[in-house]
């Protein structure tokens, strides 16, 4: 996230914040594929470009950043396969990491 433009950084930082407190931001949306709205996406432009920062909140007490990227347009709107792919898999580390911070907890 640190590579996207200014604007583009806040507008990602801004949606992560309202998920940190509970909240929806208006641009972040489920993410097709995942079963539920626990996982979203946030859209951000800037000059043309479309990045994409993929989140979770299926956690009580977390929300994890899964994926940040620019979109290239070669499939429409549509995520890549591979992205999705690399979504999928750090869904599951979170998921792994999560419930070992919550033994740690007990």
């Amino acid at each position: 996230m640190k590579s996207f433009p200014e604007g583009v950084q806040g507008d990602v930082g801004f949606a992560l914040y309202r998920a940190q407190e509970g909240k929806k931001h208006v641009a972040a949306k489920p993410l097709k594929g995942f079963g539920d709205a626990g996982v979203l996406e946030v859209v951000a432009t800037d000059d043309g470009d479309a990045y994409r920062a993929v989140y979770t909140v299926r956690f009580a007490e977390a929300v994890f950043v899964l994926h940040c990227f620019q979109k290239k347009s070669k499939s429409g709107i549509a995520t890549p396969k591979q992205e999705v792919e690399l979504i999928r898999s750090r869904l599951k580390q979170a998921e792994e990491e999560y419930k070992r911070w919550q033994e740690k907890r007990k």
